[in-house]
């Protein structure tokens, strides 16, 4: 039987300032698709509400576009799957092996709360399936609880994007909250690379996570492990 793996991108276009813009950082999808691709399982792309899914502009600038991203960019059929990617409800958890949330500041807005994205996050990880995490990504499971009403990350070794990166990177006052601290509220156990914009991955137990752009394919491959 193949694996089926849901990533999830985002559908924001900027910050707040809609003069700053925001989106996927490609860079974390196009890794773990092309570890999953090379396995040869099925994959499928979902956003909060559907359709397209803007590209964050500094993922595609030196030196954060590597050989997967640019290889993406120029492939049609493959920049058609961020033009089209489904929604919630048009998904079947069921038909999932794991579900993989991407990252990108803009994230931080359309993941949190978003109902349809936690239904099959928690459908998934309760038939025993794996959920992934890369930098911002980490944010759609923020407020994610199962069924018996807990948080999905309370008491779990977590990480993702750390604030020390937000300040590095020059955007601290541009996010609309701390996303380490608001982990660290919910009870889950952050860690974090002792370098910035090092590769680290946390496994615990079927709840994988990657800190930064810089872990994408170390934690895609965490995750094609345990499947």
């Amino acid at each position: 039987m193949t694996k089926r793996i849901l990533h999830v991108v985002t559908n924001v276009a900027h910050y707040a300032d809609p003069s700053e813009p925001t989106g996927l950082w490609l860079s974390e999808l196009t890794h773990a698709y092309q570890v999953f691709a090379g396995k040869g399982w099925e994959q499928r792309i979902v956003s909060p509400k559907g359709g397209v899914s803007p590209l964050e502009p500094r993922s595609l600038k030196w030196p954060n576009i590597d050989a997967t991203a640019k290889a993406w960019l120029a492939d049609d059929t493959r920049m058609a799957l961020l033009s089209q990617t489904a929604r919630p409800d048009q998904i079947d958890p069921a038909a999932f092996d794991a579900i993989y949330f991407t990252g990108g500041h803009a994230v931080m807005w359309d993941f949190p709360d978003d109902a349809g994205l936690q239904r099959i996050t928690r459908d998934i990880y309760e038939r025993g399936g794996i959920v992934a995490s890369v930098c911002h990504g980490y944010c759609g499971l923020l407020n994610t609880q199962l069924s018996d009403g807990t948080l999905l990350v309370a008491g779990r070794r977590i990480t993702g994007f750390a604030w020390t990166e937000e300040v590095l990177a020059g955007v601290a006052k541009k996010v609309p909250y701390n996303a380490e601290q608001a982990m660290k509220q919910r009870g889950a156990h952050y860690e974090k690379a002792l370098l910035p914009f090092t590769p680290k991955v946390v496994v615990d137990g079927r709840l994988v996570t990657g800190q930064n752009p810089q872990s994408a394919k170390v934690t895609a491959e965490n995750v094609a492990a345990l499947l």
